[in-house]
């Protein structure tokens, strides 16, 4: 809508979607949900099973246990794989002996920093930004996983009572909703949120987080001259209500743009870390004079080490062929040469359209 409002005044074709939000309720009745650890029929001779992958909740891992005739072939997706000590949800399980695995790499060749550092790194930034600045700090974060966690920093810092008396505005429908839906779910939750669950009901909110309901109040917070932490989505800075926030607030040198995970090379969150003097937002070139920052314990793709612990649980020589996929090259090279180092027999980085016959 936004979008064909600007091509509209500019006499340009509007955009269509690809979909629409009835198509996809109408989608739902297409869905079946299956549990963990359960083999269940895909079709005549395969048969399929989801393990946790530890990403965000309700993220799996996908085993496929083909049978041709007296042979069987077991096939391991790993989607995308979690941390072994993520903040909110249990680590990604062990899963059966694969004869191919298809993994992704997306950090194999990069630690991250030490998670238990986060809560530590939010307080210095908005001590620095909203306290001594009286700026404003501008959070993107994915709706899913991301906000949760940033939510749960603050809420601890709040139960620790180290939280500056500073509003926090949580301005994403989407996360909004998210957040709730998470809730429903503390069975997926670690042993540490589990026990911060039997005296904090709800661990994602604390004294002083607003809710900002509609795009109304979301255009008021461009007006507000107090401090304060605004949270958006998208994480990457390329969509949503943040990207409007940034345009807003980048040139104010007492504010400051805080990315919380993954930015794609191209993404306005990516330029902004890189120490790009000017930026172009919406047609609109501006000075970026805020402070630029970046949490590195957050991402919710596990590190080398996490993506060498999901492997763990493998007899090396039992798996015939590894594929990396979901990462740069020259990670995925360097992933490969870490993994053959370690035994693993064959491991290939396939192209686009590559085709293999599993033997």
């Amino acid at each position: 809508k936004y979008h064909n409002k600007g091509s509209r005044a500019q006499g340009k074709p509007l955009v269509q979607p690809l979909y629409t939000k009835d198509d996809a309720l109408r989608s739902f009745g297409q869905f079946e949900g299956k549990a963990y650890g359960q083999w269940f029929p895909v079709t005549e001779g395969v048969e399929a099973l989801f393990t946790d992958a530890g990403h965000i909740i309700g993220s799996a891992c996908v085993h496929l246990r083909i049978n041709e005739g007296s042979k069987t072939t077991t096939l391991t997706f790993s989607g995308d794989v979690g941390r072994y000590r993520d903040v909110i949800l249990k680590s990604p399980e062990a899963f059966p002996q694969a004869d191919y695995i298809i993994m992704e790499s997306t950090y194999g060749n990069s630690l991250h920093d030490d998670i238990h550092s986060t809560i530590d790194h939010f307080l210095e930034w908005v001590e620095r930004t909203c306290v001594q600045k009286r700026g404003k700090l501008i959070i993107p974060a994915f709706s899913l996983g991301r906000t949760q966690e940033v939510l749960y920093a603050f809420n601890q810092l709040s139960l620790e009572g180290r939280l500056p008396k500073v509003d926090v505005f949580l301005d994403s429908p989407l996360s909004t909703s998210i957040t709730e839906v998470v809730k429903s779910y503390p069975q997926y939750f670690n042993k540490t949120i589990q026990k911060v669950l039997q005296s904090d009901d709800d661990p994602f909110h604390f004294d002083g987080l607003r809710y900002v309901k509609n795009v109304e109040e979301s255009k008021l917070l461009n007006y507000r001259n107090e401090p304060c932490v605004i949270i958006s989505a998208s994480g990457m800075a390329e969509a949503g209500r943040v990207k409007h926030h940034i345009s807003n607030n980048v040139e104010n040198s007492r504010n400051a743009v805080l990315m919380t995970g993954y930015c794609e090379p191209s993404s306005l969150g990516a330029r902004l870390l890189k120490g790009a003097k000017e930026v172009g937002i919406f047609g609109v070139q501006h000075e970026v004079n805020a402070e630029i920052g970046q949490i590195r314990s957050m991402s919710a793709h596990g590190d080398y080490e996490d993506l060498s612990q999901w492997l763990a649980c493998q007899d090396k020589q039992q798996v015939k062929k590894l594929f990396l996929v979901h990462g740069e090259y020259d990670v995925q090279t360097d992933f490969k040469k870490w993994l053959l180092k370690r035994d693993f027999p064959d491991v290939e980085i396939p192209e686009q359209h590559y085709e293999i016959g599993l033997s």
